[in-house]
């Protein structure tokens, strides 16, 4: 299994959305390397969910509850999505200052790639996020 992050803006896409909606696809990625993120995932991957612009945080961990398909919301055939259902919000959301104040997150993608939308996360990240969330 792998890890991801994937970024939405609360006021476009919320984590309060997702567990309404109990499962989505995940649209609108126009970015080759967060495309190539997409296709690299497996179904039962998991992935924290990140409120991007406002609140900077993660704040729940999802599923891949079906790998790559054609993007509905493209033109052409270059773009993809992957249907993520909620799994957990976490017990406390963990900023993006305090992931940047810990030095054994310093490599993190979050971190280094600040801009990208779809991002691996190590298996050390994650524990590491998973222990700042209050979840280990």
């Amino acid at each position: 299994m792998a890890y991801w992050l994937v970024k939405s803006e609360p006021f476009k896409y919320s984590w309060d959305q997702l567990e309404k909606d109990k499962q989505t696809f995940w649209d609108g990625v126009r970015n080759y390397a967060a495309r190539n993120n997409l296709k690299a995932m497996k179904k039962g991957d998991e992935v924290f969910f990140y409120h991007s612009n406002e609140g900077l945080e993660i704040v729940g961990i999802a599923k891949v509850a079906k790998e790559h398909y054609p993007d509905p919301t493209a033109n052409d055939d270059t773009w993809v999505v992957v249907d993520l259902k909620p799994s957990k919000k976490l017990k406390k959301p963990v900023s993006l200052e305090q992931i940047k104040a810990d030095k054994r997150l310093a490599n993190m993608a979050l971190v280094r790639l600040g801009r990208l939308s779809v991002q691996p996360v190590t298996d050390q990240e994650w524990n590491i996020v998973l222990e700042m969330a209050g979840e280990k």
